[in-house]
């Protein structure tokens, strides 16, 4: 019978499948290409960024502030913590401005924008008041505050350019007005130049710069034309041109880029050259730390302009390298914030505090390697300075309240509980019902993982 041999008829034989073709493995790179893309979409991924890279170069400051500027506080007959306890006590207040300004709304900031433009505006034109302004190193940009506190306007004018321009451009990106070029430049640009204006009176040519890019950076961010933007970058580099060549000094910095001997002819290259010695000592992993030799008199301004050298010589290429990794960090987190939100302030107030940070940080490290004239300008977060730490860290919170409000942000944050449940009224046990949920979400997450592989 045609099933004896089975046992059964055809219709019950047991049906042979095909052998499962066998799981090629993945490839080990894509894997890790895919989790860390995977990882870089994460809701809360700018906001870890910003707050971790922010307060890690500010940590790693005070370690390098303390270092490099021991040997110039006992040259000036001062404790050897000098300058690290003033720049302790600017950074803990810059803490707390930081948590104020993440903390904020972003209606509040936009309140803001207009009272402190005006109180930058009033002690930057009061800085030039002849007995009330102070000069150093030629510059007069600075008020003195009583003792050895000293506080440069100028600094503050960024962050009031910042907002204030990212206000006036959100209203007028409301109302459909950008697309004429009157609304776009018109009253950004003469306030821009007002402020240029105060601060080159004082001479202080890096801090101008700076405010120079945050303008291109706004006007940038609210789609200015080309011919519209290359007009305004050529006006801005004719009065620039004429600045350093009315200037013996700054044509003096412009010689000194690429200079190997402190002396390159005529012009004095002290500080170029022996930024580049400190650096170039320094090896893979540096002489170690408080074992610089140029902090030793050979390096001006070691603690403020110059210090990204000193932690070239202490830390090696592997501490800067570290130094350039946090601000890239901390620059992809700003430009990721700007692209995200639908807010047009938020936008524009991310994109200009981003720009602020890394074209200053670039100026710096560009003059500390060489390849840009000496312009003046502090690492933002990391040199010595209280004037220029406070707005800068106000600016992170910035950042970080603008991060906090992505609605994709809002809601990973909403979903975190705390470790530990609070007990009720009653006294009874805490509430597990969220935590529970979201064991179970988990899971399911895992269940599908690999329902897929």
């Amino acid at each position: 019978m045609p099933g004896s041999r089975t046992g059964g008829p055809p219709a019950q034989r047991a049906v042979r499948r095909p052998p499962a073709p066998q799981r090629v493995r993945d490839n080990p790179l894509r894997v890790l290409h895919r989790r860390a893309r995977k990882a870089w979409d994460r809701p809360l991924t700018a906001y870890y960024l910003i707050l971790g890279g922010s307060l890690l170069i500010t940590v790693l400051g005070l370690v390098m502030v303390y270092s490099a500027s021991q040997i110039t506080a006992l040259q000036m007959a001062l404790p050897g913590s000098f300058f690290f306890r003033k720049q302790f006590l600017a950074a803990s207040i810059g803490a707390g401005l930081l948590l104020l300004a993440s903390r904020m709304p972003v209606k509040l900031h936009r309140a803001l924008a207009y009272p402190i433009l005006a109180g930058a505006v009033f002690l930057m034109a009061l800085v030039q008041v002849p007995g009330i302004g102070v000069a150093v190193n030629g510059n007069q940009n600075w008020l003195s505050l009583g003792g050895s506190f000293q506080i440069q306007p100028s600094e503050f004018g960024k962050l009031a350019l910042v907002l204030w321009g990212a206000d006036l451009i959100a209203r007028k990106h409301d109302k459909k007005l950008l697309a004429q070029w009157k609304h776009m430049l018109v009253p950004l640009v003469p306030v821009a130049f007002l402020l240029l204006g105060l601060i080159m009176l004082g001479g202080d040519m890096g801090t101008a710069i700076i405010l120079t890019a945050i303008l291109f950076g706004l006007l940038w961010l609210a789609g200015a034309p080309t011919r519209l933007f290359v007009g305004v970058l050529s006006i801005a580099a004719t009065i620039g041109v004429i600045l350093i060549k009315t200037s013996p000094n700054r044509m003096a910095r412009l010689s000194c880029i690429g200079a190997t001997e402190p002396q390159s002819g005529p012009v004095d290259c002290w500080q170029a050259v022996h930024g580049i010695y400190a650096l170039a000592s320094g090896g893979i992993f540096g002489s170690g730390l408080g074992a610089s030799v140029e902090k030793w008199g050979q390096l001006p301004e070691a603690h403020t302009d110059f210090i990204f050298a000193v932690t070239g010589e202490e830390l090696g290429l592997a501490g800067t390298l570290s130094v350039l990794a946090l601000f890239a960090a901390l620059g992809y987190a700003g430009i990721r914030v700007a692209g995200r939100t639908e807010d047009p302030f938020v936008r524009y107030a991310a994109g200009g505090v981003t720009t602020w940070i890394v074209a200053q940080a670039v100026i710096n490290i560009g003059a500390v390697l060489g390849l840009l004239p000496i312009a003046g300008v502090p690492l933002p977060l990391f040199s010595y300075g209280g004037s220029a730490l406070l707005p800068t860290m106000f600016a992170i919170g910035l950042l970080i309240a603008f991060a906090r409000d992505e609605p994709a942000a809002r809601a990973a944050l909403a979903m975190r509980q705390p470790r530990f449940g609070r007990k009720r009224a009653g006294g009874s046990a805490p509430d597990r019902g969220p935590r529970r949920w979201n064991t179970m979400r988990r899971r399911a997450s895992a269940a599908r993982t690999s329902g897929e592989r």
